[in-house]
């Protein structure tokens, strides 16, 4: 098993680095990943030398475009939630940019924050819509709370790659059962679960061996498709879509 999941993590390494492009513009490098933001198109990262270190930035790009499209950031709940995902990603903003310092020692590493918090921000495009009353991660965690469950929130494991992975809820180890992980995908789409996919096999050694991880799939406006549902059970993961959010209230609160 051990050998098959770091196949797996040495295939992701080699189709990162074959699909990321890099070209100059001035003092500036355009790095275009593989990721796809919510108009396929592919992420662009913009860098430079900062002394001795380096600045990476979206060029503020990604909260340009949500505004463009009509999700309002100005409201106190949303301002709160930027906040909040920046900081669980160590970004923070200048001007509209999005953006981190690196060292050549940590340039993967903030590299990888960065793009995780752009992916972030932009499924935040969800909320601009009128029939979303609350956001979903408040959601989940009202119902946790209406469950009784017993969980940590917003916690950080670090993989067997050197990268920090970002995950919504812990739930302790029982009596009854394992220590359960849940990652709480607003809009979950191919990308979505290509990162969390990612983000379990990589950590899932560090962690306890019988752990559970759940994704919990927003479907209150559209079904997930089978090849997200799919992906994620290939992996080990447990998808379970908000509509049927029920079915595993015990062994959660167990």
């Amino acid at each position: 098993m051990i050998q098959d999941i770091q196949r797996l993590i040495e295939a992701y390494h080699n189709w990162l680095h074959d699909k990321t492009h890099l070209h100059q513009i001035d003092e500036w490098v355009v790095i275009t990943t593989p990721s796809l933001d919510r108009h396929n198109d592919y992420v662009q990262i913009y860098a430079k030398r900062d002394g001795n270190g380096f600045i990476l930035t979206d060029d503020g790009y990604t909260v340009s475009d949500l505004k463009q499209s009509g999700c309002n950031l100005s409201s106190p709940k949303r301002e709160a939630l930027l906040r909040t995902t920046l900081a669980g990603f160590g970004v923070h903003m200048e001007g509209m940019a999005l953006e981190v310092h690196a060292s050549e020692d940590n340039f993967s590493l903030k590299k990888h924050n960065l793009l995780q918090a752009i992916l972030a921000v932009n499924d935040m495009f969800y909320l601009a819509k009128s029939v979303v009353t609350s956001m979903f991660y408040e959601d989940v965690i009202a119902w946790l709370d209406l469950c009784h469950v017993r969980y940590t929130e917003r916690v950080r494991f670090a993989g067997k790659s050197g990268y920090d992975h970002p995950f919504d809820f812990v739930i302790p180890k029982s009596g009854q059962q394992p220590e359960r992980i849940l990652k709480a995908i607003n809009h979950p789409d191919h990308n979505a679960a290509k990162l969390l996919v990612f983000s379990w096999t990589d950590t899932r050694e560090a962690r306890p061996l019988n752990s559970r991880a759940y994704a919990v799939l927003n479907d209150s406006e559209n079904a997930v498709s089978s090849g997200v549902s799919d992906a994620l059970r290939n992996y080990g993961l447990h998808p379970v879509p908000w509509t049927e959010r029920e079915s595993i209230r015990e062994e959660l609160a167990a």
